[in-house]
């Protein structure tokens, strides 16, 4: 199996079999799994020609972050006649980390290379030219007009350009909220876990945007601080940071959070929070600290759409207690929405999402965002 997991995908294990006896054998097979999984019965029957040779590969979908133990592996060897069985155990445990999914992240580095979303949405158009000076070449038919630069040309005698690119080195950090808010689960998945892994797919693009990746984790008090860099490492060290962070049932200091953010982060950068707003009151709880942190960062408030209560709204009831929930869960999504405005009113983007098309949602926000320079 492979050295490590990646939450929340399919993970393949393979065993390998040899037979040594000169005659035709039945195995069966009990591989003692972790016990997040709670399988009591795992068991795999194979039948093998003398001194031959099969494999047997089943896969294993983890659901929480962590270390697994996988214990010993135990095999009973049939005789021909089945008169006699064998058992041998393989004394091998083997303790395996589980991290942020990691399978995809060679999936979405594609959209790094480009403008165009994974939804197929066409380009966003540029607005003028980036901060950055790339370099002064000649002018050659298609080049825009506007980017003539006359001194050049002047001490030439030829048509001269600049030229620019992305604006680089910018700062990209997340902050996730840990706080009781983000321990609602979806499909064996907290929102925690899908924001930890739409996180660490955005950081990573964002390291190949040549921009600096951060992280920045917190609940009832600051948890976790990764600066923003780019160096060969980073990656790594944003997954390690990652791989052991846990929810728990606290309320989330928002404060505390803001002076941190002044203190640590220095420079102009975009942050993308993400958390969960249930009710408008909630928001106004902590608005006044989002305020605060807009005022001199560029930030994105990331939440999430109950999946339930749209599913709820889609349906026609058939009595009048039906209609209670039905008006129940419009009123909710109204509520989302009014969220959305009222961030808008303060300067504060969003990204109201499902949990199913977060990660695609925030790295389409972010490319949209280097698209129109806003960072």
């Amino acid at each position: 199996m492979a050295t490590r997991f990646s939450l929340g995908d399919e993970n393949k294990i393979i065993i390998s079999l040899t037979n040594n006896f000169p005659y035709s054998i039945k195995v069966g097979i009990i591989d003692e799994l972790p016990e997040q999984f709670q399988e009591r019965n795992f068991q795999r029957s194979v039948s093998l020609n003398y001194y031959g040779r099969k494999t047997i590969s089943y896969s294993l979908r983890p659901t929480s972050r962590g270390e697994y133990h996988f214990g010993n592996l135990i095999c009973y060897v049939m005789s021909p006649l089945r008169l006699v069985r064998r058992r041998r155990i393989i004394e091998d445990p083997i303790t395996v980390k589980v991290y942020p999914s990691f399978q995809h992240l060679k999936q979405y580095q594609l959209m790094a290379l480009s403008d165009v979303s994974l939804t197929g949405e066409k380009k966003v158009r540029r607005l003028g030219h980036s901060l950055e000076f790339e370099k002064i070449k000649d002018y050659v038919q298609g080049d825009d007009m506007r980017t003539i630069n006359w001194k050049a040309t002047a001490r030439t005698g030829n048509l001269m350009v600049n030229t620019y690119t992305d604006a680089r080195q910018q700062q990209i950090y997340c902050i996730i909220d840990k706080g009781r808010s983000m321990k609602m689960p979806f499909e064996g998945l907290s929102l925690l876990d899908y924001s930890i892994n739409a996180s660490l797919a955005l950081l990573n693009v964002s390291l190949l945007r040549y921009d600096k990746a951060g992280l920045i984790t917190f609940s009832k008090k600051i948890d976790e601080i990764v600066p923003a860099d780019r160096n060969s490492i980073q990656l790594n060290r944003l997954l390690e940071a990652l791989y052991k962070q846990q929810t728990d049932f606290k309320e989330s200091d928002y404060e505390a959070l803001v002076n941190i953010v002044h203190r640590r982060i220095n420079q102009r950068s975009l942050i993308l929070l993400f958390t969960n707003f249930e009710t408008h009151a909630s928001l106004k709880r902590q608005l006044p600290a989002l305020v605060r942190m807009a005022s001199r960062h560029l930030v994105c408030v990331v939440f999430f759409q109950n999946t339930l209560l749209k599913e709820i709204q889609e349906t026609q009831p058939n009595n009048m207690e039906g209609l209670y929930i039905k008006t129940i869960a419009e009123q909710f999504d109204y509520e989302k929405r009014q969220i959305v405005k009222e961030l808008r009113l303060h300067g504060i983007l969003s990204i109201l999402t499902t949990p199913h098309n977060l990660t695609i949602d925030v790295i389409n926000k972010y490319l949209e965002l280097k698209a129109r320079q806003m960072v």
